[in-house]
């Protein structure tokens, strides 16, 4: 039976997939400076987790690391189980986990379109029927998913993606109106284009010409998505279910 101190029992604990870098290394940031315990889930970049691991654990926090394929049910589930057993409670669940290609639709293989789907949507599904368990237990806690504004309004040469992140916002409706009588809250984050690793393909005059089509004219930050994250877990998201916060710099309004 797993037993606390009271400073560890009122401490908040998160756990984000794909927290190695990018939008999730930001949001694991930004709970670690807030005191939160976080939970580092991660798959290829795992010297990067570890790293970044150590950094948070300079702030005085407590920081794991749990390698997982998200697409995998069953390493989702003995991610949630570690993590369980590290934290003792799970507050917010944020699946940030993704990946994205840009191909002709014609080029689309079964093989990449199941791989797009495992990561982007599956990953989701498994993350939260994971931690749902322990939140209805408790009557309490949050989900957070990664959706992106292809996912509301798709993108050309990114069917696959598109559709998978559309999934993600269906899910994340639906299920909001079903754990909702529990206690739980799930909302959406659809970022727009951000300047992130996912995105280092991108030529620096690609990059400008989106940030030119963006109407802050800007692209996007890690950090500006991580704050979007971190309102709907702080106590100013608490009437929030089922929504859909689109940090994209008013490119889809």
């Amino acid at each position: 039976m797993w037993s606390c101190s009271d400073s560890m029992c009122k401490r908040k604990n998160v756990l984000i997939t794909g927290a190695s870098r990018g939008i999730g290394a930001a949001t694991a940031r930004l709970f670690a400076r807030q005191g939160w315990g976080v939970g580092i889930g991660c798959h290829t970049a795992r010297k990067k987790a570890q790293e970044l691991a150590e950094e948070l654990r300079g702030l005085g926090t407590q920081v794991e690391v749990y390698p997982c394929d998200v697409s995998q049910g069953e390493e989702v589930q003995g991610m949630l189980a570690a993590f369980l057993r590290d934290f003792g409670t799970i507050d917010v669940l944020v699946c940030s986990a993704g990946i994205a290609r840009q191909e002709l639709f014609t080029d689309i293989t079964p093989v990449g379109w199941r791989e797009m789907m495992g990561v982007n949507l599956d990953g989701v599904f498994y993350c939260c029927q994971a931690a749902l368990p322990e939140m209805i237990h408790r009557k309490m806690g949050k989900i957070i998913t990664l959706s992106s504004m292809w996912g509301q309004v798709g993108g050309s040469c990114e069917v696959a993606y598109s559709a998978a992140k559309a999934g993600v916002i269906g899910l994340t409706r639906a299920l909001a109106k079903e754990v909702g009588p529990s206690g739980i809250t799930v909302n959406c984050v659809a970022p727009g284009v951000i300047d992130t690793e996912m995105n280092r393909h991108l030529s620096p005059e690609t990059k400008a010409a989106l940030a030119e089509e963006t109407p802050l004219e800007r692209l996007g930050t890690p950090e500006d998505v991580a704050e979007t994250i971190w309102f709907l877990a702080s106590p100013a998201g608490d009437f929030f279910t089922g929504q859909v916060l689109a940090p994209n710099g008013g490119w889809v309004i």
